[in-house]
């Protein structure tokens, strides 16, 4: 089974061709990175018009990468939401396009779906129930699949998602955008210890809050810069990335230990990051439990995952009509999951 991927929820103009759900033949995509940095984060109009411009030959680079055609195609994935409303009306409408014009099924997807599912294109089933992290520029959020392919959020940011608080933090610091590879490069240099910034709602169910992190940042900065005192750019950094991580590490262990599973699963485009990687890993095996993460080009937002979802679907008898709409509010919590990328955890 040959799936064409579509994926224009944010800022990448991204196609891939998957087999059979697990094998990625090509992913491609076409970034909007050096459009969007002047203005030190995305801005809707730009990446919709961009998405306008980039997607077929995207989608065509896709299928000649996989040495596939419209022909060898079984369905068109394709994200219907979260996301930007703009964007993600190109990548709808680009995908009913391919759908009917080769009398193809077309299988809308969750985005945050396709980031879960993106880590079945490592090669082996994911094991159900699980606990996932999921972390990126727009969503920060604990969630518990259950043995039955059953969505159930635990918690959510009530404010800045982890992504969008390390791109505000560095462009305060006068990083280059997107900030997150920035602060996750610097830190490596610095002294996570050095300035003790607050871990908000650290003792407080599975929700998560950033907004004052980022404010107690730039308070410090401005303190420090006052008072004459020398700052360390990598300090603060390596300090602000801590106290992330410790939050994101705390609540997913908790949630594990509440959901009684043994599987841990982070995705997303901030699950690249190496600090909450390796502190992720050291919490795990703390705890005997057994850590799935992506590699860092399938955290960050890609078609391969849509397509890999989409198979999913598909292979269970789903498609959507071609009524489908671009859903910017599109919700995870209760959505089924299809399993046969899936197996029981053992």
């Amino acid at each position: 089974m040959l799936l064409l991927g579509v994926e224009t929820s944010c800022d990448e103009t991204t196609a891939a061709i998957v087999a059979d759900g697990r094998e990625g033949r090509s992913n491609v995509i076409g970034s909007q990175v050096e459009r969007h940095r002047p203005y030190g984060g995305v801005v809707p109009e730009i990446a919709a018009r961009a998405h306008l411009e980039l997607l077929v030959p995207t989608i065509d680079r896709a299928l000649i990468e996989a040495g596939a055609a419209y022909r060898d195609l079984d369905g068109v994935a394709v994200t219907a939401g979260p996301g930007l409303v703009g964007a993600l009306l190109v990548g709808v409408a680009g995908a009913k396009g391919v759908a009917l014009a080769h009398d193809r099924p077309l299988i809308g997807v969750n985005h945050l779906e396709g980031h879960v599912c993106a880590a079945q294109l490592e090669g082996a089933a994911l094991p159900v129930p699980l606990v996932a992290l999921v972390v990126s520029g727009g969503h920060t959020s604990v969630v518990h699949l259950d043995a039955g392919g059953v969505w159930h959020e635990l918690g959510s940011t009530i404010d800045d998602a982890a992504g969008e608080a390390y791109d505000k933090v560095a462009r305060f610091l006068g990083l280059a955008y997107p900030g997150g590879p920035e602060i996750d490069r610097l830190a490596t240099d610095g002294d996570p210890t050095a300035i003790a910034f607050p871990r908000a709602l650290a003792e407080e169910g599975y929700d998560f809050s950033l907004s004052g992190l980022k404010t107690a940042v730039v308070r410090e900065l401005r303190r420090r810069e006052a008072a004459g005192e020398p700052v360390s750019v990598a300090d603060v950094a390596a300090s602000f990335q801590e106290a992330v991580v410790d939050v994101q590490v705390a609540k997913t262990m908790a949630a594990a230990q509440a959901c009684d599973v043994g599987d841990v699963l982070v995705v997303g485009g901030v699950a690249a990051n190496s600090r909450l990687r390796a502190a992720m890993d050291r919490a795990c095996q703390q705890h005997g439990r057994r850590l799935h993460v992506p590699s860092p080009a399938l955290c960050t937002d890609n078609a391969a995952m849509i397509a890999a979802a989409g198979a999913n679907r598909l292979a269970a008898g789903q498609a959507s009509s071609l009524e489908l709409d671009a859903q910017p509010g599109l919700s995870v919590d209760g959505l089924t999951v299809p399993l046969p990328g899936w197996e029981p955890a053992g």
